[in-house]
Formats: C-alpha cells, sequence, structure tokens
C-alpha cells in the first residue's frame, strides 16, 4: 500500500515538472515578441529617398517583409541603408548570430510633393490640369470634372506657392452642364355606371277611363283613345246590317277593318338609355310597362413623355395643350375675358452638384376640360378642368429615374329609390324602385428622369420630315402616292463658320482643339440621304 502511494505521488512529480517546463517555454516567446514590439522603430520616407541606420551590435541576418516597397542595402555588421521605392508600409528585421532581433524597423513610405502638377494630381486625380509658371504667374490650363474643382485648384496653388505670385486660372469644366429632363406620366382612368329604374301605366278604358301610374325618371310612353282623324270614312252599313248610307265609320286600310273604338299607346323616344317597353290590355285594362337599364362603361388613358433641356441653375417650362377662355366681371357693366392653360405643363430647375448628381425642383401637371363642376352664369358654360399636378424637389444622378407620383383611387357608389313598402315586394316591387351603381377607379404614375447632356451636330439629327417629298398630280391621282421618291435628296443644313485667328499660346500647353474636318459633299450628301427616312427616332 506504501509503495503504491509512492508511485502515485512521483508521477504527480513529473506531470507538474512537465506543465512548469511547458508554461516557461510557452512565456519566451511571448516576451521576445513583447521586447520587439517595444524597440521598434519608425522610419518616414519619399519615393526615391533613403536614410542610414547605424546598429547597436553586430547582425548576421536581415529580412525584408515587402521587398517592393522598401529595398536594403547593408555596408558593414552594423550598418545598413533604407530605400524607398513605391508607397506603403513594411517592416525590417535584423538579428545576430543567435536569432535574436537587434532591431526591428517599421519603414513608412509616401510620395513627396515636390511640383504643382504633383499636388494637383494627388488633391484631384480626376482633373487633366497643366500648369505653366514664367514671370512670377502661374498660368492653369486643362479641364475639370465641376466647376467647383476650378475654385478648388487655385486656392490649392496659392497656398503652395504663397503671397507674391499671382494664379491665372484658363480651366474648363468637362462635366456638361446642361440638363435635359424626361417625364413619363401615364395615367388610366375606368368607370361603371349602372341604373334601373321601373316605370307602369294603366287605364280603364272599358268604363271611367281611370288612370294608375308609377313612374321614376323619364316618360316612356302615352295612354289615349285611337286618333282616327287621318283614317279615310267608308260606308259600314253592310257590316253591321243596316240600309245603305246609313252608318259610316274610319277604315284602316293596314288591317282592312273599320275601326269603332280602340286605345292608342305612343312610346317616347328616349336617349342615353336601354329601354324594355311593354304595352297591352290585361284583364279589361289598358297597361304598359316599361324598364329603364342603363350601363355605360368608361375607359380613358393618357400617356404624356415630355422633354426639356435647360442650363443648371436656369428655370425651363413647357406646355402642350391650349387655352381656353373665362369670362369675367370687370365692373360697370363690362366683361373681360381670361384664358386659362390647360393640357400637359412642365416646370422645373435643375442644379448639378460638385459630385455629378443633379438636383432637381420639379412641376409636371396635366390637366383636362371636363363638363363636370361646369358652372352656367347667364347662358354661358364654363368647363371645369380636372387636374394632376405634384410639385417636389428630388436628387438624381444622371439617367437614374425616380417615381415621385403615384395614384391608385377606388371609389365606388350605390343608391336606391324606392316607394315605402311597395318598393320591397317581390317581383312588382321593381317598379316602385330605382337602383343606381357607379365604381371609379384611377391609376396615376409619374416618373422623372434627368439627362447630362452635350449639343451635337445638327447634321446628325433626324426629322419626321426627313427624306418626305411631296408628290405631283400625275403620281397623287393616278398612281394613289402621297409620298414621292423625288426631290432633294437631304434636308437643307448649317455649315461650320471657318475658325478666327488664334491667340498666342504658352509653349508648356500641348494640347489643341482638334480642327474640324469637312466631308466632301458627294459622300454627304449619300450618306445623309441613306440616313433619311419618314418617321421619326430617337437612334
Amino acid at each position: 500500500m506504501t509503495s503504491f502511494k509512492n508511485i502515485k505521488s512521483g508521477i504527480a512529480s513529473i506531470a507538474l515538472a512537465a506543465s512548469m517546463s511547458a508554461a516557461v517555454s510557452l512565456a519566451i516567446p511571448s516576451v521576445a515578441h513583447a521586447q520587439s514590439a517595444k524597440d521598434a522603430r519608425t522610419v518616414t520616407l519619399s519615393i526615391g529617398r533613403g536614410q542610414q541606420i547605424n546598429l547597436p551590435r553586430d547582425i548576421a541576418d536581415i529580412t525584408v517583409t515587402s521587398s517592393s516597397i522598401a529595398d536594403v542595402e547593408v555596408k558593414t555588421a552594423r550598418q545598413i541603408y533604407i530605400h524607398a521605392r513605391s508607397p506603403g508600409e513594411t517592416t525590417v528585421y535584423a538579428t545576430d548570430a543567435a536569432g535574436k532581433n537587434v532591431m526591428v524597423i517599421n519603414v513608412r513610405v509616401g510620395k513627396n510633393i515636390d511640383s504643382l502638377e504633383q499636388m494637383l494630381s494627388l488633391a484631384m486625380p480626376e482633373a487633366d490640369i497643366v500648369v505653366t509658371t514664367m514671370n512670377g504667374v502661374v498660368l492653369l490650363t486643362g479641364t475639370v470634372d465641376q466647376p467647383e474643382d476650378t475654385a478648388e485648384a487655385e486656392r490649392l496653388v496659392s497656398a503652395f506657392v504663397g503671397g507674391g505670385t499671382e494664379v491665372v486660372s484658363r480651366l474648363r469644366t468637362a462635366t456638361p452642364l446642361q440638363v435635359n429632363l424626361q417625364v413619363r406620366i401615364a395615367e388610366v382612368s375606368r368607370s361603371l355606371a349602372k341604373e334601373i329604374n321601373g316605370n307602369l301605366a294603366t287605364r280603364d278604358s272599358g268604363g271611367s277611363g281611370f288612370l294608375f301610374g308609377v313612374q321614376r325618371g323619364r316618360d316612356f310612353v302615352n295612354i289615349g283613345d285611337l286618333d282616327t282623324s287621318g283614317l279615310p270614312t267608308l260606308d259600314a252599313s253592310a257590316q253591321f246590317g243596316l240600309p245603305p248610307g246609313s252608318l259610316s265609320l274610319p277604315f284602316d286600310p293596314n288591317t282592312g277593318r273599320f275601326v269603332t273604338s280602340g286605345t292608342q299607346f305612343d312610346f317616347n323616344k328616349l336617349t342615353g338609355g336601354n329601354i324594355l317597353q311593354a304595352a297591352g290590355r290585361l284583364f279589361g285594362l289598358d297597361v304598359a310597362a316599361a324598364f329603364d337599364l342603363s350601363e355605360r362603361a368608361g375607359l380613358a388613358t393618357t400617356l404624356a413623355t415630355p422633354n426639356l433641356t435647360t442650363v443648371s441653375g436656369e428655370t425651363a417650362s413647357f406646355q402642350a395643350g391650349g387655352s381656353f377662355p373665362i369670362p369675367t366681371s370687370s365692373g360697370l357693366g363690362a366683361t373681360s375675358v381670361q384664358f386659362q392653360n390647360y393640357g400637359v405643363l412642365l416646370t422645373y430647375t435643375p442644379t448639378v452638384l460638385s459630385d455629378g448628381r443633379i438636383s432637381l425642383r420639379v412641376k409636371p401637371e396635366v390637366s383636362d376640360i371636363s363638363s363636370q363642376g361646369a358652372v352656367r352664369i347667364n347662358g354661358f358654360e364654363i368647363p371645369a378642368i380636372t387636374t394632376r399636378t405634384v410639385e417636389t424637389t428630388v436628387e438624381l444622378g444622371s439617367g437614374q429615374s425616380m417615381m415621385i407620383a403615384g395614384l391608385m383611387s377606388n371609389s365606388m357608389q350605390s343608391s336606391i329609390d324606392k316607394v315605402p313598402g311597395a318598393g320591397d315586394l317581390p317581383i312588382i316591387g321593381s317598379l316602385f324602385r330605382s337602383n343606381g351603381w357607379r365604381k371609379n377607379e384611377t391609376e396615376l404614375v409619374i416618373v422623372i428622369t434627368p439627362y447630362l447632356v452635350k449639343p451635337t451636330d445638327g447634321n446628325k439629327i433626324k426629322l419626321p420630315t426627313d427624306g418626305f417629298n411631296s408628290p405631283n398630280d400625275l403620281e397623287r391621282v393616278i398612281l394613289n402616292k402621297w409620298n414621292t421618291d423625288k426631290g432633294p435628296e437631304s434636308r437643307p443644313a448649317p455649315t461650320v463658320a471657318p475658325s478666327a485667328a488664334s491667340s498666342p499660346e504658352f509653349s508648356a500647353v500641348k494640347k489643341q482643339a482638334p480642327a474640324v474636318k469637312s466631308a466632301s459633299k458627294k459622300k454627304s450628301s449619300k450618306k445623309q440621304a441613306k440616313a433619311s427616312a419618314p418617321g421619326f427616332s430617337f437612334e
């Protein structure tokens, strides 16, 4: 038993010693790492520059983590040179023969701004700026993306050169400042109306002539005695066994009978509805009944795509429609006339921002003349206007679209007019009530799309009238042509004016505007004749 305890305690002591040695071995690298990080030295260099480093003791090996950023040249065991090659950050490790770090160096390489062009290239990499210096004047030429970049370039150059030097800017804006706005207005309006009216009229023609009727809405029938004033009168004595010439009665040539008495039904011709009518004798009574069944369905669609171009910061307006007169009283019995616009109207103000985005203040409007809500004054009818308009401010990029307005309207109306009690009776109660039902649905979408645009050559623009020539009398009458191939091959087009005498240029400006090359008249006319065709195209 005692020997077992001794063995057990021996195993425990061995395990304890092993764990302590492992802990010591794990702690050594961490201490070495802490010492390396503590002793690290930071060196900042510019591209193409170098620095001499003196080491505290001899080294046996040196390592660079990224040789493309910095290179190391060893002169002696205690002296090295670090050369900067490209922008970035790297680390240099110098170790002795035992593998211990003699020195750890963090090298940071950046660009050294030695010239104005290099400074402007770093500040505005998207710009193309050429700097020319002469006689205390700095001239800036080239192009920038935004108008704000011109003032920023002047401020940077003034800060770099200091006072006493004049900065002259002849920079141009590469981004076009003309904005074309395309607005798409799509609307669909559906309406459905139903109405049912019952009418009834009776008369006792055999006795007292008592009349009874129920009527809703319109007068549909007239019941009266048969009108014989237009019928010829013939001798009817033989028909009743009387002596000749003793009885004369009206004779109806259509039926071939003598008319003694009867009922005449006259149905009125009504417009704006569908009417089911019937008339006759029932139980000794003259009866006329009608059902006014009216149903009206309407569909209206509107698609407008106005396009308008204007300069940044300016307001542009567009109208496709017309104006209608409105009489107004101007005092002392005089009447004046004012005109109200209607149709498709567009007003917008674009502003091109520094990052190329476009801020838009836009107000599209679509209006129609409507008879609903019209006002009648002294025999004059002033129509009403149904208007769909929206006004908002949005920010978009060139070619991006946004739906600025959307409407989905669904309304339903139902009404019943009836005679109390009688209108609730089954079957026959339909003659004592009127049922009306109306439903309207409207869907509207307005989408805007701005574009930054540049002017183009007038000869590249196609018109709907290109390629159209009026036919002569022979072609129009005999050949039934509305267009002829004879005529000018192309429409008249303006030509480019000769360039003016160029002003003296600085020698440092290398880029020149390309000269305008005029194509030969034959090639130009053939190309335009081939491209010209009736119709319209955006190509």
